[in-house]
């Protein structure tokens, strides 16, 4: 039985058997039988190497952080989270001068959670927000009925915990409902290329 921390583009921590490229936190999340008992517990959501200096740990210890895992680095981005400064240190300081060129203010960490944190929630629920798809930057994730999908290249391509599995044509106009928040899809604006999942290439 998978364990409860697997996190989707809607920020939502399931339960699933794909464990994805990137792992993440959010601070001490489950109880010491490893049930998720909270969303979030700082406002630093980070997202990590699988691996780290050799480094090894019980997954879900007692009294220990959460650990979460991502798809990828897009649907890190789309869940609210950013790089670690400590494991990822190049991509935290490329994600830094991103964010220094577009926002024109501090790039240091507790600034960027501050801002990213209001951009994620709404009250307990993931906050969204409308946009014109022709104007979405690839590595974006948008929402529908169906599901979240990964704007890529000529296609959206549907989020599964192991992988892509449907893709579609992108449209060329109306509005979508975007779930990366604003302040890192201006960074792909800006030329922020976010890692994807191999699946992508299928």
């Amino acid at each position: 039985m998978p364990l409860q921390n697997r996190v989707t583009p809607f920020g939502e921590i399931l339960a699933l058997p794909g464990r994805g490229t990137m792992m993440g936190n959010r601070g001490i999340l489950h109880d010491d039988e490893r049930r998720i008992v909270r969303l979030w517990q700082v406002k630093r959501w980070i997202a990590c190497a699988l691996e780290c200096r050799g480094r090894h740990r019980q997954v879900m210890a007692p009294h220990r952080y959460t650990e979460l895992f991502f798809l990828d680095e897009a649907t890190a981005f789309a869940a609210g989270h950013r790089p670690c400064r400590e494991c990822r240190y190049a991509d935290y300081r490329r994600f830094q001068s991103f964010w220094r060129e577009c926002h024109g203010e501090p790039a240091d960490a507790d600034s960027m959670d501050a801002r990213l944190h209001c951009e994620r929630l709404d009250g307990k629920n993931k906050r969204t927000y409308c946009a014109e798809v022709s104007t979405l930057p690839d590595g974006t994730y948008v929402a529908n009925e169906t599901g979240a999908w990964l704007v890529w290249d000529s296609f959206l391509h549907g989020w599964s915990d192991l992988g892509y599995d449907r893709r579609r044509p992108r449209p060329l106009s109306g509005a979508v409902t975007v779930l990366t928040p604003p302040s890192i899809v201006s960074l792909f604006l800006a030329g922020y290329r976010p890692s994807i999942h191999a699946s992508i290439a299928r």
